[in-house]
């Protein structure tokens, strides 16, 4: 009952990730149930033939548009209004500022001047230079009729702007004196300056209106395209009029998608295609990845990922040109294999470009070019155990992603006229951008609790300061370790496991062994600890560097998955020797075999289960009187075998036919480090100086 309860709730738990990452996807996706063309000026239209979805205006192209306004603007008349109290108000002020000091003569004079500048009109310097460059000396003047505006046009060659109404006035009381150089005082002239200002000024709701209806001729449709009628096919050249008729296209099928009944029913078309493609994912790591399905944490990594990833790159194809192309999907198979495996990141992979082609513009293309790239740099890395690894996946993948472009033009346009290198440019940055995916891989190991090969490798590392100390303290372990490493990893290759995990665990499975090496035959020296110990308890100082182990492997906060090496290389097994001896010693009594088990579990990956048998057969080799190919397959046989009936690999995935290559492996690695050596006969009579050899020398 518990075990459906735990089925159940695990089940649960899956699908609310697979509904969560589904809903996520559809919120990012645009909303747009027809297809979105991308086309530029003096380009080939890429696409098949495009007809008109209903009447459709043929309106002018943007340049000529331009143009039109920009007639228009330059032999515009404006619109202005006589302002009737600015005169009387100037005037005043001009009678103010020069007060009784003036002669009443010229104070007349002056004061007649005034008021016929501005019976002429006085205009502002920028519609005075407006005036002045047009053949036509017209303006439009609104006048206030019953509330509305009636325009007039009057005659404004005498119009004058402020500084042409001064020389004028300037002009005139030269000539009236009759006094060749006379000029006017400096007190007159400043209350002219303040004096001259625009009784002519520009009405701008009636000039905005007239502009305004100006421009609407100019707006009109020159004509229409029938429905059905071609607006623009394959190959043609987009001109700016085509570019235009491709603008009013696009607006009339959004106006038409506007329903809010299509709208729904598109958005549960995307809804049903994004969880189709995912839910074949999860059947596909439900049943040939059944280890990762059932971690949980690995399923969440896994989903999250993925819906991050296309998150990210619906946003680059929504606010950038050619944004998908900026976006390294390659990274993704890369970045799920250092954690999973490839088929896994290929899978993905192509989950994630069905998913975005839903939205991308050339379709075909856009799968092609992601998933020969993606698959290329899964099958160029395969063990990322380096970080300049990147940079040669980066590399291929340009490469890759050049040729697939090279090929699509051919295919397109039958030559290379069109060939960007715009576009090439761009899949540069994606590579580029694939090289960087190793901070990526830091930021999820301490976020998930991963473990990647880069991690691995440099953990392996003999200077790293804890196997430096293994190798100081306890030299025979150390060694020991190093035999087994070698001795696995080539198991691990042999039966396709993870070699570089069973070289790293290898390394690290009997730290333990620091807190009392001299316990361990390996360490000693002459000096057996043992000799006056009970059975069970050298048993426990033996069985203890497993917790040991476990616990400095925590301070060192070493990965999980090397702890898993540290507990289970031993698995729920016997320490046969003291036991063996507490039966023979105490024949008539019942031993407790729990004080001579170790604490497992039993191994639970083919990597933890390899080092159990490359451990036992290592250290078991050692008592060896006889290395012949014979003595090593028996011994091979007999330690394996035993440790099958003992039942310590009931929980591993490794299979009876791994198990047999495992053993091969083995009995011929060790053939090869205890090969037979050629004694070297006695020397009978004095050696010399020239026959003198290197007595380390061996064969």
């Amino acid at each position: 009952m518990n075990l459906k309860k735990s089925f159940s709730r695990n089940s649960l738990i899956r699908l609310a990730l697979l509904i969560a990452s589904v809903a996520v996807m559809l919120l990012v996706m645009p909303r747009a149930d027809h297809q979105s063309f991308t086309y530029e000026l003096n380009q080939p239209w890429k696409y098949q033939l495009l007809t008109a979805p209903a009447d459709m205006p043929i309106l002018r192209d943007s340049t000529s548009l331009r143009q039109m306004r920009d007639s228009i603007d330059r032999s515009f008349i404006p619109v202005v209004r006589m302002d009737r109290d600015v005169a009387h108000i100037n005037l005043q002020r001009f009678n103010t500022a020069v007060g009784q000091g003036l002669p009443a003569s010229e104070h007349r004079f002056l004061s007649g001047m005034l008021k016929e500048v501005y019976a002429k009109g006085i205009v502002e310097t920028e519609i005075f230079d407006n005036i002045r460059s047009r053949n036509d000396k017209t303006l439009r003047v609104a006048e206030n009729s019953g509330g509305d505006n009636t325009i007039h046009t009057i005659d404004a060659s005498e119009m004058l702007s402020p500084a042409k109404a001064f020389n004028f006035i300037d002009s005139a009381y030269t000539q009236a004196s009759g006094v060749k150089d006379a000029r006017l005082d400096e007190n007159v002239q400043r209350a002219l300056n303040i004096s001259l200002n625009p009784n002519v000024v520009v009405d701008s709701a009636a000039d905005s209106k007239m502009r305004e209806q100006e421009y609407i001729t100019v707006n009109g449709a020159l004509g229409v395209i029938k429905k059905g009628q071609r607006i623009v096919d394959r190959g043609e050249i987009i001109t700016p009029q085509i570019f235009t008729n491709l603008n009013t296209y696009q607006e009339i099928v959004s106006q038409q998608s506007g329903d809010k009944e299509k709208r729904t029913f598109f958005t549960i078309g995307q809804g049903l295609y994004i969880l189709i493609i995912l839910s074949v994912l999860f059947i596909y790591l439900r049943s040939y990845r059944s280890t990762f399905y059932d971690d949980l944490r690995k399923m969440t990594f896994l989903t999250t990922f993925i819906t991050l990833f296309e998150v990210f790159a619906v946003v680059m194809f929504e606010y950038f040109h050619n944004g998908f192309y900026l976006v390294p999907f390659a990274a993704l198979p890369v970045i799920i294999m250092v954690f999973f495996d490839s088929r896994t990141a290929i899978f993905s992979l192509l989950s994630v470009v069905l998913v975005s082609a839903a939205v991308a513009t050339f379709q075909f293309e856009f799968i092609f070019y992601e998933l020969m790239a993606g698959i290329t740099a899964t099958l160029s890395i395969r063990q990322l155990s380096k970080r300049s690894k990147l940079l040669r996946t980066g590399l291929i993948t340009f490469l890759v992603y050049t040729v697939c472009y090279l090929a699509v033009c051919l295919i397109n346009e039958g030559d290379l006229q069109n060939f960007q290198w715009r576009i090439v440019g761009v899949f540069g940055v994606n590579s580029i951008a694939l090289s960087f995916a190793y901070i990526l891989i830091v930021v999820i190991e301490k976020t998930f609790g991963f473990t990647s090969t880069v991690t691995l490798v440099e953990l392996s590392d003999i200077n790293n300061r804890l196997l430096r100390r293994l190798a100081e303290e306890a030299p025979g372990t150390f060694q020991h370790s190093m035999q087994v490493s070698t001795l696995g990893a080539e198991a691990a290759r042999a039966i396709g496991a993870n070699t570089q995990l069973v070289r790293t665990g290898a390394l690290y499975h009997d730290i333990g062994k620091l807190e009392s090496p001299i316990f361990f035959t390996e360490n000693q020296h002459g000096i057996n600890p043992h000799a006056g110990l009970d059975p069970a308890t050298s048993a426990r100082k033996i069985i203890s560097h497993i917790p040991a182990g476990l616990q400095l492997a925590q301070k060192e906060k070493l990965p999980q998955v090397i702890r898993d090496f540290i507990a289970e290389h031993h698995g729920r097994g016997i320490t046969r020797y003291f036991y063996n001896t507490a039966v023979n010693d105490n024949p008539d009594k019942e031993i407790d075999k729990s004080q001579f088990t170790y604490p497992g579990p039993n191994p639970r990956s083919k990597e933890t289960t390899i080092l159990m048998m490359a451990d036992s057969v290592e250290a078991a080799s050692r008592s060896l009187k006889d290395y012949s190919p014979a003595s090593i397959d028996v011994l091979v046989e007999r330690i394996i075998s035993s440790q099958e009936a003992d039942g310590l690999y009931k929980d591993s995935p490794i299979s009876f036919k791994d198990i047999e290559t495992v053993k091969a492996t083995f009995k011929k690695r060790l053939a090869t480090i205890y090969h037979g050596r050629v004694a070297y006969p006695e020397l009978h009579r004095p050696a010399t100086a020239s026959s003198d050899t290197d007595s380390k020398e061996s064969l």
